[in-house]
C-alpha cells in the first residue's frame, strides 16, 4: 500500500506539473498535429494501396497471397504514421521546449493504439485474439504508463519454487505468453508443411505420411526446447522427471507406447495408408481418412468414424481392398426358372454385364457360373471386376442386378419365386 501511495503521489505531482507547464502544452500540440497529419496521410495512402493489395478472388498465385496478407495490415497505417511523424518532431520539441516527456507518452499511446487495432481488427484466430486481449493489451497499457520497467523488475525478483526448480513470476508469464504463441505457430506451420508434403504426388503415400509425422515431431520438439530457453529453465532439472516418465511408459503407458511404435511401423511398411479401404479381423471396415500417432481413423460407408488403435493393424489380420488401387472382384447372384434353357444364360448375362462402364475387361471378363439347383429355381452368379470399392454392394452390384433383370426379361426368361404344390390323395371329399 505504501508503494501504491508513493506512485499515486508521484503521478499526481507530475500531472499538476504538466498541466501548468507551457512546454507540456506545446508538446501536446505536437502530438495532436502528428495525429491529424497521420489521419489525412492514411486516407491518401489507403486510396493508393487498396487496389494494389486487392487481387482478384480467383487469383491464387504466391504474389497474390502475399498481397492479401499485407492488405489486412492496412488498419495499422494510422498509429504507425502518427508514431513516425511524432518521432520526427521529437527533436524539434526538445530543442524548443527543453523537454520531451509528453512526446514520449504520446509515442507510447500511439503504440497502445496500434496494439488495440492489431488485436481487434487484424487477428482472427480465437486463440490469438484471447492471447492479445489478456496479454498484449495489458502489457501495452502498462508500457504506456511508463511502469513496465518497475513491474518487470518486481516480477523478475519474486516467484515460486517447485522442488529444485524455481520459477519467477516473469518466467511464468513469459512461458504462458510465448508458450501459447509458439505452439500455435507450431500447429500452423505443421498444418502448412503437412499440406505441402501430402501434395507431392510423386512420393509414395506411406512416405508422405511418415515425412509429415517426422516434421510434426521436429516442430513441437523445437517449440518445447525454445520455450524452456525463454523461461530460463535448465533441462538438466528434468532428469528425475524424465526418469519417472520412463518408468510410467514401461508400466502404465505401455499400450500407448505400443500403439505409437505400431503407427511408425505402419508408415514404414505401407501395408495400409490413407485412402485405402480396409477390413479388420474384428469386423471394423472403412476407408482410412487419418493416421495419427496413437490410432487410425476409418470412415464407414454411412459416414461414421471408427477410431482403431494402431496395434490392431499389426497383431490382427487386415484385408486391404484398395492395395495401391488394384481392381476388386464382386459377384451378383440370381436364379432362373426350371423351364429355362440354362445353356443360353451365361452368354447373355456375360455380354450384358460387360457393357457396364465400370466393369473391367482385365484381369478377367465377367464370368457367369452355375451354382446349384435350388428349391424354386436354378441358381447362377456372375463374377465381375471393377476398379474401386462397392460401397456396401450399392455402387456396382445394384447396377449389375438391374442389368441381369432387364436381360432376362428381354429374352423371356422367368425369374422364379417359391411355389407350393398341394396333392390331395383319395380325391376331394363329397357331400
Amino acid at each position: 500500500m505504501e508503494q501504491i501511495k508513493y506512485y499515486a503521489t508521484q503521478a499526481f505531482e507530475v500531472s499538476i506539473a504538466w498541466l501548468t507547464s507551457p512546454a507540456a502544452w506545446g508538446q501536446a500540440a505536437f502530438i495532436i498535429a502528428a495525429f491529424l497529419a497521420a489521419f489525412y496521410a492514411r486516407k491518401y495512402l489507403s486510396q493508393i494501396l487498396e487496389p494494389v493489395l486487392s487481387p482478384d478472388a480467383d487469383n491464387r498465385s504466391y504474389l497474390s497471397t502475399l498481397r492479401r496478407f499485407l492488405h489486412q495490415f492496412l488498419p495499422l497505417l494510422l498509429p504507425v504514421l502518427a508514431y513516425v511523424f511524432l518521432g520526427l518532431s521529437e527533436q524539434v520539441a526538445k530543442s524548443t521546449f527543453g523537454a520531451g516527456e509528453i512526446i514520449g507518452l504520446g509515442k507510447r499511446a500511439f503504440m497502445m493504439l496500434g496494439a488495440w487495432i492489431f488485436v481487434q481488427k487484424i487477428i482472427y484466430s480465437p486463440f490469438l485474439k484471447m492471447l492479445g486481449k489478456y496479454a498484449i493489451l495489458p502489457i501495452a497499457a502498462v508500457y504506456t504508463t511508463g511502469m513496465l520497467d518497475p513491474a518487470t523488475a518486481w516480477l523478475g525478483s519474486n516467484g515460486v519454487s517447485l522442488g529444485n526448480i524455481s520459477f519467477t513470476f516473469l518466467a511464468i508469464i513469459r512461458g504462458l505468453v510465448f508458450g501459447g504463441l509458439l505452439f500455435w505457430l507450431g500447429r500452423w506451420s505443421n498444418d502448412q508443411s503437412a499440406s505441402y508434403i501430402r501434395s507431392q504426388e510423386e512420393m509414395r503415400a506411406p512416405t508422405r505420411e511418415l515425412a509429415s509425422k517426422a516434421v510434426e515431431l521436429s516442430i513441437f520438439a523445437g517449440c518445447f526446447l525454445l520455450l524452456m530457453n525463454i523461461m530460463g529453465i535448465n533441462l538438466s532439472a528434468f532428469a528425475i522427471l524424465g526418469g519417472a516418465i520412463g518408468v510410467g511408459l514401461g508400466f502404465g503407458l505401455q499400450k500407448i507406447a505400443s500403439n505409437f511404435i505400431s503407427g511408425i511401423i505402419l508408415l514404414l511398411e505401407g501395408q495400409a495408408t490413407v485412402g485405402d479401404f480396409v477390413e479388420l479381423d474384428g469386423g471394423e471396415a472403412g476407408t482410412i481418412v487419418k493416421m495419427m500417432s496413437r490410432a487410425t481413423i476409418l470412415e464407414t460407408f454411412d459416414g461414421k468414424w471408427i477410431v482403431v488403435p494402431n496395434e490392431d493393424f499389426i497383431i490382427t489380420r487386415v484385408k486391404n481392398w484398395s492395395d495401391s488401387g488394384s481392381g476388386n472382384r464382386y459377384e451378383a447372384e440370381f436364379s432362373v426358372s426350371y423351364d429355362t434353357d440354362i445353356n443360353k444364360v451365361p452368354a447373355l448375362i456375360e455380354a450384358a454385364v460387360a457393357k457396364h462402364p465400370g466393369v473391367l475387361s482385365k484381369p478377367e471378363l465377367p464370368d457367369c457360373e452355375l451354382r446349384g439347383f435350388g428349391d424354386s429355381g436354378i441358381d447362377f452368379a456372375v463374377e465381375f471386376w471393377v476398379n474401386g470399392i462397392d460401397d456396401g454392394k450399392n455402387k456396382y452390384t445394384s447396377d449389375v442386378l438391374f442389368i441381369i433383370w432387364n436381360t432376362l426379361k428381354d429374352n423371356g426368361i422367368e425369374i422364379p419365386y417359391p411355389h407350393r404344390i398341394i396333392e390331395i390323395k383319395g380325391g376331394l371329399p363329397t357331400q
